[in-house]
């Protein structure tokens, strides 16, 4: 008798199907990954001012659209996906199998971590290029970009497979989810300049990830100098890593307790 491989190889099998799923999908894959590229383009060139000695705002908005790729390709990817999924029965049918509902997690999780990675080389080019860009010099600045992307990823993805309960069906699921993106990604500092925005707007977008994830990813990418603009007059690192955290519990806690395989 075979024996049943393990949750781990398993999902990531399942992750391996995910990204050939994705990559068959032409209109999803230009969404999810080219569609920053396109605001990046088209804020970075109307936009040129200087924020700060030695930043403009073209530094600071490809900052903010990798954290925002973080939440577009899990949070916002998955969460309209799983209820359309669900809607053609592909995942009732997982049911029947030995698939884990851990190993489905993890081949989501794999997905999004796959396209998120070309989705920031393709922005991280983009913005040394044509924006002037400035990459980290220091090994720490890279060793926070990468528990960022790490924990970024993790969370969002935990995020959207909770979210994605909320929609009835997977044809509401886009008028349901996007908007909530949308809101957050003018709250968090993403579009404007986060400390020129009013007060009441950032302490309700400090309650969220994104909020974080930019500012995590403006002190890979900005000079240290560009911390006194921040609301703490600092990057708030340790801080960062332990809302993303808890955002990443929380978002697990509810993935496992509300999802479900088949529409009610």
């Amino acid at each position: 008798m075979n024996k049943v491989p393990g949750t781990l190889k398993l999902g990531l099998l399942r992750g391996q199907m995910e990204i050939i799923q994705f990559s068959r999908q032409k209109e999803a894959v230009v969404f999810t990954i080219f569609f920053p590229v396109i605001l990046l383009a088209i804020f970075g060139s109307v936009f040129k001012d200087t924020i700060a000695p030695g930043v403009t705002f073209s530094q600071y908005f490809v900052a903010g659209m990798i954290a925002s790729g973080l939440v577009n390709s899990g949070f916002q990817n998955i969460a309209i996906n799983i209820p359309i999924e669900r809607d053609m029965g592909a995942i009732k049918r997982l049911r029947g199998t030995p698939l884990p509902i851990t190993s489905y997690f993890i081949g989501k999780a794999i997905s999004v971590f796959a396209s998120m990675v070309v989705q920031v080389l393709i922005l991280l080019a983009i913005g040394v290029a044509f924006f002037g860009l400035n990459m980290p010099t220091e090994l720490s600045k890279w060793l926070t970009f990468t528990w960022l992307l790490v924990l970024g990823t993790a969370s969002s993805t935990a995020l959207g497979v909770a979210f994605s309960s909320v929609p009835k069906n997977g044809r509401g699921a886009s008028a349901i989810v996007s908007p909530v993106v949308i809101i957050l990604q003018f709250f968090s500092g993403v579009f404007f300049v986060f400390t020129q925005l009013p007060g009441w707007m950032q302490q309700v977008a400090a309650i969220f990830p994104l909020k974080w994830l930019t500012q995590g990813m403006r002190s890979v990418f900005l000079p240290d100098t560009f911390a006194a603009q921040e609301v703490a007059k600092s990057w708030e690192g340790g801080r960062t890593a332990i809302i993303l955290f808890v955002w990443l519990i929380v978002g697990l806690f509810f993935a496992v307790k509300t999802f479900r395989w088949e529409n009610k």
